[in-house]
């Protein structure tokens, strides 16, 4: 098939402009394929990975992947690099890949406004990126390598006693993610308050705002 390049258990199928999966790859190759590469296309779907159920490394660098990427059930897939798509929410693709790819091991989202680094937003540094890195590892407690890092030791044991608290999330009138835990000006009292746009599922203590956050007020308002 033309665009089609095999090497023994390995597929690609690279700058092809394809939309979708082309239904002939998972028909031909979904039976023996362990790594497929379908990068520099123009995918917003993966519902053609249905048949591809032996992979073990996925390449979908470059693509046009959103928010509402699914894949299907994956057991023996422990290689996922999403690098440069679309993807914003963190939360619910880490909940989804928890669920479809159980022995993940290593994961790359370089490039997209979910992974908070200075290739998407030059405002970024690196205590952002830390935040993020230590809220993936808390979701995704499998993972050896997460971007072009590896695991520490450190960083799980940080995951397990703070990452729940790292969340990223975007605001729906916003172009950019901010950190759950980033004060916000309060035009009235001049104080610092939580972003109004973020829901808690938790209420925080003060001890643990004079910890993460020392800019925040002793005062702080919970909203």
């Amino acid at each position: 098939m033309a665009g089609v390049v095999v090497s023994g258990a390995q597929v690609s199928y690279i700058s092809q402009d394809c939309e979708e999966i082309p239904e002939f790859l998972g028909r031909i190759y979904g039976h023996m394929a362990k790594r497929l590469d379908l990068s520099f296309n123009l995918l917003r779907s993966l519902e053609g990975l249905k048949t591809f159920s032996y992979l073990e490394e996925l390449i979908l660098d470059n693509n046009l992947l959103g928010n509402d990427l699914l894949l299907p059930r994956l057991p023996h897939l422990h290689t996922l690099t999403l690098n440069k798509n679309q993807i914003s929410e963190l939360e619910s693709l880490l909940d989804h890949l928890a669920e479809v790819v159980p022995s993940l091991q290593y994961l790359s989202l370089l490039g997209n406004m979910a992974c908070p680094n200075e290739l998407v937003c030059k405002e970024k540094d690196e205590d952002d990126y830390q935040r993020y890195r230590y809220f993936v590892l808390h979701k995704l407690t499998n993972l050896k390598f997460l971007d072009t890092r590896k695991v520490t030791r450190r960083e799980r044991e940080e995951a397990l006693v703070r990452g729940a608290f790292m969340k990223v999330v975007k605001p729906k009138d916003a172009k950019e993610g901010v950190l759950l835990l980033k004060p916000w000006p309060d035009s009235n009292s001049g104080n610092y308050i939580l972003p109004p746009w973020i829901s808690l599922h938790f209420q925080f203590t003060k001890a643990f705002f004079s910890t993460f956050c020392p800019k925040l007020l002793c005062s702080v308002a919970v909203c």
